[in-house]
């Protein structure tokens, strides 16, 4: 074979080497495991530089620990349990995840929302992803003592009573170590409603040992 003729066909096996290689590592992502964050504004990055929020911090914490798996964010700034209900349906055919994170009924509480409505809505979502295959991860909330204890307890029920009748994974409290300090208002921003960027790497801790359950148990 004359040289000029070799190099070409070297040139030409090393591309589609690196086609095949590509298509492979685009197939292997695809068919990583996918989180599926829903969620408000605690969530949504609210007040914060993008990419500093929770849910990049745990994408982060994914790829330095080479759990496969990846994260979608479909989180919206003030969304209620509603919001969420009216959008899962849709959400779990476009991304098909294989956990679903539910982070809702803050906004419920805040805006004074009856709580049998936030714990049906909770309940639906987590049988609606239960059926479309994923196991789900329930983030429960608590309120300022301002509410009452008796309210603050009726809406801490609100996340236990749903994860035990839907089974699903239960954070009994999404902000603990955040909102629950000597000085609560450290780690908030100035509305002292969302938390600022230096408390977005406890939030994700809190969520990381029953994710990681989550992820191993695939």
């Amino acid at each position: 074979m004359k040289r000029r003729h070799f190099n070409a066909l070297a040139t030409a096996l090393c591309a589609l080497a690196a086609i095949g290689s590509s298509g492979l590592t685009h197939a292997q992502a695809a068919a990583d495991p996918l989180v599926l964050v829903v969620g408000d504004s605690l969530s949504a990055e609210y007040g914060l530089k993008r990419g500093t929020g929770w849910v990049a911090l745990l994408d982060e914490r994914l790829k330095r620990e080479k759990v496969r798996a990846r994260v979608v964010n479909a989180s919206i700034s003030g969304d209620t349990t509603s919001g969420g209900r009216s959008r899962i349906a849709a959400l779990l055919t476009q991304h098909k995840p294989a956990i679903v994170v539910l982070e809702l009924g803050g906004n419920d509480a805040l805006r004074g929302l009856p709580l049998n409505m936030t714990r049906d809505n909770l309940a639906t979502m987590a049988r609606l992803s239960r059926e479309a295959g994923a196991r789900v991860l329930l983030l429960g909330m608590e309120m300022p003592p301002n509410y009452g204890a008796r309210y603050g307890q009726e809406f801490r029920e609100v996340f236990t009573t749903v994860a035990k009748n839907e089974k699903t994974a239960l954070v009994p409290f999404f902000l603990k170590g955040v909102a629950d300090t000597k000085d609560p208002t450290a780690l908030f921003q100035a509305d002292r409603i969302h938390p600022n960027e230096a408390a977005q790497a406890t939030m994700r801790d809190n969520v990381w040992p029953e994710l990681r359950k989550l992820l191993a148990a695939r």
